[in-house]
């Protein structure tokens, strides 16, 4: 396989080979962001949605400079048979991560996977364990990590000390953004294959808003709003303090104002993880209004000398005190990355994020080290969340041991650590 030192200092040489699996609307977000920042090629493309494949592979070919049209195929099994990539980036739903991500690794490929890894807890100690068995480097897509002003707020408030003493934060959400569609199930569009779309997760029927993009309104596919949102705010707050587990996860919430439409997932919710010396508190509600409309969804640090409030458009510390008061905003590239003003559905904001995500997964390819958001990362991030899900469905606080990847003296919360797939589907925990 191409050598990426190789290939950057001579665009002519070997070429990184690229994949992915799922290029719909992050999917091609992630995919255009390595093209800016590599000199790739991208060879083969999947996605059960032939409309949706075929859309991305003109998209691709367009931009990539040697114009090929990447392969495509409905079957991820198919593509990977070929074992000639390099990197394979994975934006499929979540209730598909585990198999797709292990899959990849075992074909030869490092890995950029989308946040959260899994749906369940033993999914991710299972891709855990294959990325070290076979020596993958694997990002996760917890850009937060690669944030240009975030960073700068770590370094300049963080790092200096201007918090003083740190022993509460909260992270939100307040997007109206769970479906209220109420409309009824129906027969899925001739381009799309729904039952492989299924996969692994429970056969529902098919509802609209399920795809493209509304997946996440439904437990069976992903972790709702905590499992989206809560999973980045987490893992930013853990970058930020160099924090691991937390001791015990509790949350609280469910389905307090929106009883109607077809979504099952919690439309109000709370939880605490608890690092011992630092409570971190989640509140999502997806009604309403923000406290802070300027941080509809952030993070915020107290400490004694000081708050810091950050979100993916800015930061603002304030000082307890006559000290100065710091504020920093997303950084836009349009004049190393003009087409980025132009680019249908592009979170401009988090481009530069992406991208330097991108280079830190690069980096890592060439010297075999571990990536800024490494999957090790992703498993603690992602896992908490979950575990908060598991902590409001049973109405009990979760003490949960890192050693032994299980909840502490709990069997029947210990029970729902792995969850059933469908046949002919086998959870990788049970290969």
């Amino acid at each position: 396989m191409a050598s990426l030192g190789s290939a950057a200092a001579d665009l002519s040489g070997p070429k990184m080979r690229v994949g992915i699996i799922g290029p719909g609307w992050y999917g091609k977000c992630d995919l255009i962001r390595l093209i800016q920042v590599a000199p790739v090629e991208v060879v083969s493309m999947c996605d059960v949605d032939k409309r949706m494949l075929s859309e991305a592979a003109d998209i691709i070919q367009a931009r990539q400079d040697s114009k090929k049209r990447p392969r495509t195929y409905s079957d991820y099994r198919e593509m990977l048979k070929e074992k000639d990539l390099d990197i394979v980036l994975i934006d499929t739903p979540d209730h598909w991560h585990a198999l797709n991500a292990i899959a990849a690794m075992e074909a030869g490929a490092d890995l950029y996977l989308q946040k959260p890894i899994t749906v369940d807890v033993a999914e991710g100690q299972a891709m855990l364990a294959a990325a070290r068995k076979l020596k993958r480097v694997v990002q996760i897509g917890t850009q937060r990590r690669s944030t240009p002003h975030l960073i700068e707020a770590r370094d300049r408030v963080i790092k200096e000390g201007k918090l003083g003493k740190i022993a509460y934060a909260e992270i939100c959400c307040y997007y109206h953004m769970r479906s209220g569609d109420t409309s009824p199930y129906s027969q899925p569009p001739e381009n799309l294959d729904f039952e492989m779309w299924t996969g692994p997760a429970p056969k529902k029927e098919y509802h609209r808003i399920m795809h493209p993009r509304g997946w996440r309104a439904f437990n069976e596919y992903g972790n709702g709003i905590v499992g989206d949102m809560c999973v980045h705010m987490l893992d930013a707050v853990r970058w930020m303090l160099d924090l691991g587990w937390p001791k015990t996860v509790s949350s609280s919430g469910g389905i307090l104002v929106d009883k109607q439409s077809v979504a099952n997932i919690s439309d109000t919710q709370n939880a605490t993880f608890d690092f011992g010396d630092l409570k971190v508190a989640w509140t999502h509600r997806s009604w309403g209004e923000a406290p802070d409309p300027k941080y509809p969804w952030a993070l915020v640090l107290y400490g004694d000398k000081g708050t810091l409030k950050a979100s993916v458009n800015s930061y603002d510390f304030t000082p307890l005190g006559d000290g100065k008061p710091l504020h920093g905003d997303a950084l836009f590239e349009y004049d190393k990355y003009p087409e980025d003003r132009t680019e249908k559905d592009l979170e401009r904001h988090v481009a530069s994020a992406i991208r330097g995500h991108m280079k830190d997964l690069l980096a890592c390819i060439e010297t075999r080290s571990k990536p800024v958001a490494d999957i090790e990362q992703g498993y603690i991030s992602t896992a908490s969340c979950i575990l908060a899900n598991l902590s409001m469905k049973l109405g009990r606080t979760l003490a949960w041991d890192p050693v032994k990847g299980s909840i502490i003296g709990d069997d029947e919360a210990n029970r729902l650590l792995k969850r059933p797939y469908r046949s002919p589907w086998v959870h990788p925990a049970s290969a």
